[in-house]
């Protein structure tokens, strides 16, 4: 049972849906599309307006406080890039996905956030840190999945972290393409922090 619901958290990420008529974010859940049940979650914030920081839910509860910032580049690695949303979603610290289902009756993963960047392309996540399965192979991770203004939401690599035990018995291969987004941690006031720039892929493009 919990293969099948990792198993469906990671095809539901994964897959591209279609986009929002007409990119109005500030509506996204008062008018119910007709896929709303299978489109990305990246379209799901009940907010009215997102801005740079986010907390995920139950955060004042976690032990191992999480916080991860950053500024969001254009593909040049150079221009800020303004109004761009980033969507999370993780395990909780035992590696369980926790499943609920809205109003709608869409399934969701509880922990979630979204995130909309500000004109100097930053943003900020309140979060804790993940766990993963006891007889997993996978590292800890963090999913991520961007939407820039009038392009199609995509995927990015997740986070992975640089203290996980099993980033040693990684191949060389596998360890060097996680390196682009790993969290090197620090501890601040009583939580881990990590500054994370993330640069946009210049291969997706606009929406049509």
């Amino acid at each position: 049972m919990k293969n099948l619901i990792l198993l469906f958290c990671l095809t539901y990420i994964t897959s591209t849906f279609s986009m929002l008529n007409g990119q109005n974010y500030d509506d996204a859940l008062d008018q119910v599309p007709a896929n709303y049940k299978k489109r990305s979650p990246v379209y799901d914030y009940s907010e009215k307006q997102l801005n740079h920081t986010d907390t995920i839910p139950d955060f004042n509860t976690k032990s191992n406080k999480l916080k991860i910032t950053g500024t969001i580049y254009k593909s040049d690695g150079v221009t800020p890039a303004k109004d761009v949303i980033l969507y999370i979603c993780q395990p909780d610290e035992n590696g369980d996905y926790e499943m609920k289902k809205d109003k709608h009756r869409k399934r969701y993963v509880h922990h979630r956030a979204w995130i909309k960047t500000d004109a100097n392309g930053h943003y900020t996540f309140y979060t804790f840190m993940p766990g993963k399965y006891l007889r997993s192979k996978e590292l800890k991770q963090i999913h991520r999945v961007i939407k820039e203004p009038g392009k199609p939401e995509y995927v990015i690599k997740s986070f992975f972290f640089n203290d996980d035990p099993l980033l040693p018995e990684l191949a060389l291969a596998c360890r060097a393409k996680a390196v682009g987004s790993m969290l090197r941690l620090e501890e601040k006031e009583g939580m881990y922090v990590a500054t994370k720039d993330i640069k946009l892929n210049e291969s997706i493009v606009l929406a049509q």
